[in-house]
């Protein structure tokens, strides 16, 4: 197996890193198609550099063979709680279908649960749409525990 490269994304990096999401979306067959003229939307490099502009936040390409396979973004959370224990959040993993069951998904998630470790976290944690059943099996073959409830409001 190659090893993956990670590094920092570029705003050239967006329209792979949508497509990723695009393509991992929950609604699996019901997904809208993506219209390749959003790509360029200038929201999404509006969004990029708010992101990219805050030191708790880390947008990150996986690359192998020269190819960017995967993406996820990591968010440093600070809390009061357990004596100011700082988190990490994982939100937008995504690895290309055809690296799927070949260990780059996990050791993309290695990589970051120890970018966390390094950035002072004492815990990971990560949100997963209830219908993504191998999804879940996956988070959890890495150690991961089902151990809240997650609820959202749509503004």
């Amino acid at each position: 197996m190659s090893r993956l490269i990670f590094r920092d994304a570029m705003p050239a990096d967006i329209p792979v890193m949508i497509r990723l999401s695009h393509a991992g979306d929950a609604r699996g067959p019901d997904t809208p198609p993506l219209d390749p003229a959003t790509l360029d939307d200038p929201r999404y490099h509006a969004a990029f550099a708010e992101i990219s502009g805050n030191p708790n936040h880390r947008l990150i390409v996986a690359e192998l063979g020269g190819e960017i396979v995967g993406t996820l973004q990591i968010t440093y959370v600070p809390g009061l709680p357990n004596f100011g224990m700082k988190r990490g959040m994982l939100e937008n993993v995504h690895i290309r279908t055809d690296q799927r069951g070949t260990g780059q998904g996990s050791a993309m998630v290695q990589w970051a649960i120890e970018q966390c470790r390094q950035a002072g976290c004492g815990t990971v944690q990560l949100t997963s749409n209830k219908v993504r059943k191998d999804a879940h099996r996956f988070y959890e073959k890495l150690g991961f525990i089902a151990s809240h409830e997650g609820f959202k409001l749509k503004l």
